[in-house]
């Protein structure tokens, strides 16, 4: 398992290139709620999403062991923060797509000077392939979330909640493969073990709530949410038994109750964010979380979205 001494060591790692994010508030949504509610906006971050900090530490650690070239498998924001990374250090990134990836995903990940593979429709098609071209030239493939330098990295974002928000009660964060949640845990959990994190999964996309139930990494079949970011079919190796440590709690939340959030601040606080961030505030809109009157920091993770589409989300 990774360690807090982990975490502050990505912290100076990637301090020259990460941005410290703010914290958000409205006094409508803490009304909604019964709380006071602080958004740590994740979604303002350089590339648009917290997963700059995890490729940021990876990258430059790989670059450090010699390594001149790196390759990933993501349309989204992995990608995305992964060819940014690699651009600012000079080194040459390819990541490997889905055929449908969507155009505005790919020229983003163009305007970082990625080169761009196509490769099937699905993650266990691109990852062998994101892993076979790290092989043949020599570099090195740079996982979205199952690896400790990268977990590290999202652990930064812990650190922070605890820096910006010292009477912090509880942490809400969005669950995919359990890079964000597992480095935040670590983080929080070995610093003020009293603050309570909860993780928020969609009902359809329920991977990681059905393998702490059982005590066991279980995988679920291919699955369909507007939280696209969530759609894990398992959680990782490494970050489950993180999870498994630290987690207070793990709750679930419908498609509707996402789109409400996702809504609510588009309309309300003016803040264009991902389905996949909404769902940790929809967990407190909905009174998932079984506190009252308590100082709540949901974790907004991205804010890569198409807006083009947005509309489409309503329906």
């Amino acid at each position: 398992m990774i360690t807090l001494k982990n975490i502050y060591q990505a912290s100076e790692q990637i301090s020259d290139t990460i941005n410290e994010t703010p914290i958000l508030t409205s006094t409508a949504l803490s009304s909604i709620c019964g709380n006071n509610m602080f958004l740590k906006s994740e979604h303002l971050q350089k590339t648009g999403s917290f997963k700059i900090r995890g490729a940021t530490n990876k990258v430059k650690q790989a670059v450090q062991d010699g390594s001149t070239y790196v390759t990933a498998a993501s349309s989204g924001n992995h990608g995305q923060a992964v060819a940014y990374i690699a651009n600012v250090l000079g080194v040459p990134a390819t990541i490997v797509v889905p055929e449908d990836a969507t155009a505005s995903k790919l020229n983003a990940i163009r305007d970082y000077n990625g080169e761009i593979e196509e490769c099937g429709t699905t993650s266990a098609e691109r990852l062998p392939r994101a892993k076979e071209l790290a092989t043949k030239k020599n570099g090195v493939f740079i996982p979205p979330y199952d690896d400790p330098y990268i977990m590290a990295g999202q652990g930064t974002v812990g650190l922070e909640i605890l820096k910006q928000l010292e009477d912090v009660d509880v942490v809400v964060v969005p669950v995919g493969g359990g890079g964000l949640i597992s480095g935040i845990l670590t983080a929080i959990k070995e610093s003020k073990p009293h603050v309570k994190v909860i993780g928020v999964e969609p009902e359809t996309a329920n991977d990681t709530h059905l393998s702490l139930e059982k005590g066991m990494i279980t995988s679920i079949p291919g699955t369909r949410t507007i939280a696209d970011g969530l759609r894990t079919s398992q959680p990782g190796d490494l970050t489950f038994p993180v999870l498994q440590k630290y987690l207070d709690d793990l709750v679930l939340v419908s498609e509707t109750e996402i789109q409400q959030a996702l809504f609510f601040i588009l309309e309300r606080m003016k803040q264009v964010i991902e389905p996949s961030s909404a769902v940790a505030i929809a967990a407190a809109m909905f009174e998932k979380l079984g506190v009252q009157e308590k100082n709540i920091a949901c974790v907004v993770s991205g804010g890569n979205v198409d807006v083009r589409k947005l509309g489409e989300l309503g329906t």
